[in-house]
């Protein structure tokens, strides 16, 4: 692999900063970039740091239990902050935590440990480690089917996903190629698997382990369900598009966005999709009855990470170079303001009962409190 690198900086405005790749802080300097499958090489003005991986993954609310999660990979800990009081509690977890999902259904959250292959399995009644269970090397993002009560973790360049089975903690290894992004439709026991390399989708059936391919397109990054039209959306940042996939009928068309789209998000209230576009700094909105773009607004400086209030119709980017989150009045179709976050914001996460917003810091403090619905 070591022959597809080439050296960029990160503020060259060509690769969205939350690709996955497999060069780890230990080896290069934050200046190096794959050719191939970009990775977070965050370059601070000034600064000579490592660079590290991370997702969109990083940060999650509970809503039964209004607790907010947030992996400190660079102390191998989660932070949990109760939205209610306010109290904040550190878990320990595996080496380099990047990515966490919760079962709201279990109260159990699953943080997939990067530095030491293994997945920490944290009880959400008291905030403790109960489990660790191993996994494939390099462990990249994770997503829970509640209904199934299992677990799926991505490996990077592993060639597998591990699957956990919630209630016994064991683990099944799935050979179905190389994933980096991931989503899970419970009501089919669906599970979308994309790979930036490789140009189709792969669906995998929980029940059976079949997979089926789906021809989208090389370069994707970015996918969102959408439920209640059994489509999925896929940021394809080649070509400036948003792929949107039927389910049912593996039909493909495609919606044209800005430059490096990279991450996305649906209001299922208004059925809009809003897609970050990395390349030219803006948010496209789409009316999914339409498939159109129905407005495009400038955010802050290398955009990457998106949450939606419904109650509120707010949306919230991440700007990774900006320090800051920008606030959208979806509703008006304008920017409202930009936010001051901690110290490049990479993901968001919201408390859906009092529109509590929270990003995901590069370093500490690891969590910020960035807003709320009053």
């Amino acid at each position: 692999m070591v022959n597809n690198i080439v050296s960029l900086r990160a503020d060259d405005n060509m690769i969205p900063s939350n690709f996955v790749g497999f060069l780890r802080r230990t080896v290069l300097p934050v200046a190096i970039l794959s050719a191939v499958t970009p990775l977070l090489a965050l370059q601070t003005e000034g600064n000579s740091s490592w660079g590290r991986l991370i997702t969109s993954a990083a940060i999650a609310c509970n809503p039964s239990t209004r607790k907010i999660y947030a992996v400190n990979e660079g102390e191998d800990s989660v932070t949990v902050m109760d939205v209610a009081t306010g109290a904040v509690h550190i878990v320990k977890v595996g080496r380099e935590p990047i990515a966490l999902a919760i079962n709201s259904a279990t109260n159990r959250v699953y943080t997939a440990n990067n530095g030491n292959a293994s997945v920490s399995v944290i009880d959400g009644t008291n905030d403790t480690v109960v489990a660790t269970v191993a996994s494939a090397p390099l462990p990249y993002t994770v997503a829970v089917d509640a209904a199934s009560n299992k677990v799926y973790v991505t490996h990077t360049y592993s060639g597998t996903v591990t699957e956990i089975n919630g209630a016994s903690n064991a683990v099944r290894t799935l050979k179905v190629g190389n994933a980096d992004g991931l989503v899970v439709d419970p009501e089919t026991g669906t599970v979308f698997l994309s790979t930036y390399e490789d140009p189709n989708i792969r669906i995998l059936n929980e029940a059976t382990g079949a997979v089926t391919k789906v021809a989208v397109g090389p370069h994707i990054w970015g996918m969102v369900f959408d439920e209640s039209s059994s489509t999925l959306f896929l940021a394809h940042t080649a070509t400036a598009e948003v792929v949107a996939m039927d389910e049912k009928t593996h039909v493909v068309s495609t919606i044209p966005v800005g430059k490096i789209p990279c991450a996305l998000a649906i209001d299922s209230a208004t059925h809009r999709l809003y897609v970050v576009n990395y390349g030219d700094e803006t948010l496209s909105m789409i009316d999914l009855q339409t498939g159109k773009v129905i407005a495009t607004l400038p955010v802050g400086r290398h955009p990457q990470g998106i949450a939606v209030d419904s109650e509120s119709s707010h949306i919230y980017v991440a700007n990774v170079l900006g320090n800051s989150v920008t606030v959208i009045d979806g509703a008006k179709e304008k920017v409202i303001f930009d936010l001051n976050a901690g110290s490049h914001p990479y993901a968001v996460a919201i408390d859906p009962i009092l529109g509590h917003v929270y990003a995901a810091n590069y370093s500490a403090p690891w969590i910020t409190s960035i807003a709320n619905r009053k």
